[in-house]
């Protein structure tokens, strides 16, 4: 199956009334579990590179290594790049084969991060590339804090920017390695009401999988972004491959243990957010 951009998989997960899950990607090792757990459910998933993934690894590898495996699978991939914070940065990430951007303009007052969005999504449009776009920001546990979503701003930038999905800010939170039954339900009415957009949720990991499970069976969130719980898996199991492989000093040895881990979590999750039959042929 080829790569697909972000467009495809939310239009099939609103049909399917379901959600699709955008999986933080720092790797081979989890890129490959990721996309081999899509493989065994044959729901689709999005890989997603961001920031701390692309200093570690540059994106002309990054573009490549996430095409090849989309190549190497029967489901839709999305080859996703995360948080960017210019239009340099996505235009590199177009270039370079991915399928979708995140242009990340949150930090803006609403009139340029609708300028700087719809900048990207002239580029997007042009290579067939997605764009996701954010309004109110998502904070950071024990970090930035967040500012819930102004529909007000939703409806403009949905109006204006030219994005094909939207992340707000309802209660979740980046970096949570506990879960918390924060989301404001009654604020993500309110966005829904304005716009039709497919919504996205970043800090996903500190979302009970109950309130996940309900938010992509009954409202408008399509795409939730985890990384944090999927890093706690993937930790877990390398100490343990530590603690057992004494003398082994190999790291393809060391880290081949995290890959099945890995790709259990990464079903679990896959078939969570997605239609109620999940794990059936799509």
């Amino acid at each position: 199956m080829t790569a697909a951009p972000l467009t495809e998989v939310l239009d099939w997960a609103t049909r399917q009334r379901c959600a699709v899950a955008g999986l933080v990607v720092l790797g081979w090792e989890d890129a490959r579990a990721f996309v081999e757990a899509a493989d065994v459910t044959g729901l689709p998933v999005i890989l997603q590179a961001g920031p701390g993934c692309r200093r570690y690894m540059p994106v002309q590898v990054l573009g490549k290594m996430f095409r090849h495996l989309a190549d190497e699978t029967r489901v839709p991939v999305v080859c996703h790049i995360d948080h960017a914070y210019t239009v340099e940065e996505c235009a590199a990430g177009i270039e370079h084969g991915f399928t979708s951007v995140m242009i990340d303009g949150s930090a803006l007052e609403i009139g340029a991060n609708i300028e700087i969005t719809a900048r990207v999504a002239e580029i997007a449009r042009r290579a067939g590339v997605s764009v996701e776009g954010e309004v109110g920001v998502v904070g950071y546990a024990n970090g930035r804090p967040s500012a819930v979503t102004s529909p007000a701003d939703a409806h403009r930038f949905a109006a204006e920017s030219g994005a094909d999905a939207l992340a707000i800010s309802v209660g979740n939170v980046h970096l949570q390695t506990e879960k918390s039954d924060g989301i404001d339900f009654e604020a993500l009415r309110h966005v829904e009401a304005v716009t039709r957009l497919p919504l996205v949720l970043h800090g996903g990991s500190g979302i009970p999988p109950h309130v996940r499970q309900r938010l992509a069976r009954e409202t408008g969130v399509k795409k939730f972004n985890i990384g944090t719980e999927l890093r706690m898996a993937f930790g877990a199991a390398l100490r343990t491959s530590l603690a057992t492989h004494h003398g082994v000093f190999d790291r393809n040895q060391l880290l081949a243990p995290t890959i099945p881990v890995l790709r259990e979590a990464a079903c679990g999750l896959l078939r969570e957010l997605g239609p109620e039959a999940a794990g059936t042929e799509q």
